[in-house]
């Protein structure tokens, strides 16, 4: 099965195949949110995802 392009260029997979995705929030509309909260929305989190879902999404990115 082919590799979902369009989903798999907004994850990261790890070397021990945890998935990452970006905080939701950080595309626009940020002047008006404090730097504490920007900092908050920084950086990666982790997503959960069955086997089969891995298999159907990211079957030739790892």
């Amino acid at each position: 099965m082919k590799t979902n392009k369009s989903f798999a260029k907004r994850l990261k997979v790890t070397r021990n195949g945890k998935v990452l995705v970006r905080k939701p929030g950080q595309g626009h509309f940020n002047a008006k949110e404090s730097g504490r909260s920007q900092i908050k929305k920084s950086g990666m989190q982790a997503f959960h995802m069955t086997n089969k879902e891995k298999a159907r999404f990211l079957s030739n990115l790892n």
